[in-house]
């Protein structure tokens, strides 16, 4: 009885993980792919394609990367598209907080592990029920999206010339779709939602009267001013339940 009990459990765990990988490998397919819009873009904004192949090889978080070539293909200074790349990737960090608690993964692990702390490695593991598989579904998507990326990021930079207009094709906005599709499910909350709606109208209503670049800084403002309002209104209705 308790060798058919094992037995049974041992069949439960293999599904649960075939189910985990499948759902992974799906994540990783369908977001690395974009990774070849990324290098068509890259390439179309004057970086040379050893440039275009390090930005996926070294800073692989996609939303950033077509923040910092569609800022400089706008006619934005380096810094200015620097500098928006740069806080959209903030937000790693703190998915690299919370996955340092579920993962527990060992410290000699860790900083090859924070290279694949993204949106959509985030979004696999934090789904899991068990530590197991939130390990397994972190290293699987983050395994074939790093390798499907800069693939194709390599194929779209080769493949630019024959591409000719991005814009046309509208590629530009690929990766930047794949970003709020992940991030749409997340808010669940008003005050995430409102954050995020007022992000979208400065980034947006900022765009024609400001440099290429600075709207994204802007946009990070949402969070704050959001938060500073909601601490308000708590505080009014504290004060009226008195």
């Amino acid at each position: 009885m308790a060798d058919r009990t094992a037995f049974e459990d041992a069949d439960i765990g293999e599904k649960a993980d075939r189910a985990v990988v499948r759902d992974a490998l799906g994540v990783g397919v369908a977001v690395g792919l974009s990774g070849f819009a990324f290098g068509v873009t890259s390439a179309g904004s004057g970086l040379t394609l050893l440039q275009t192949c390090a930005l996926s090889l070294l800073v692989f978080t996609g939303a950033s990367q077509f923040a910092l070539v569609g800022a400089l293909a706008a006619g934005g200074s380096p810094f200015t598209a620097a500098a928006g790349a740069f806080f959209l990737g903030v937000r790693n960090a703190f998915y690299g907080l919370r996955l340092s608690q579920l993962l527990a993964l060992p410290r000699a692990v860790r900083p090859f592990a924070a290279q694949w702390v993204i949106d959509e490695t985030a979004a696999v593991a934090l789904a899991q029920p068990t530590r197991r598989a939130a390990r397994l579904g972190f290293v699987v998507t983050g395994l074939s999206l790093y390798l499907l990326w800069n693939l194709t990021t390599l194929l779209g930079a080769m493949g630019a010339e024959a591409i000719g207009d991005t814009d046309a094709w509208g590629l530009d906005a690929a990766g930047p779709a794949v970003f709020l599709a992940l991030l749409a499910p997340m808010l669940k909350t008003g005050t995430e939602r409102a954050v995020a709606g007022l992000a979208v109208l400065l980034g947006l209503g900022l765009l024609p009267v400001l440099p290429a670049g600075v709207p994204v800084l802007l946009a990070a403002l949402a969070a704050p001013t959001v938060l500073w309002a909601d601490g308000r209104r708590r505080r009014g209705e504290q004060e009226d339940a008195r």
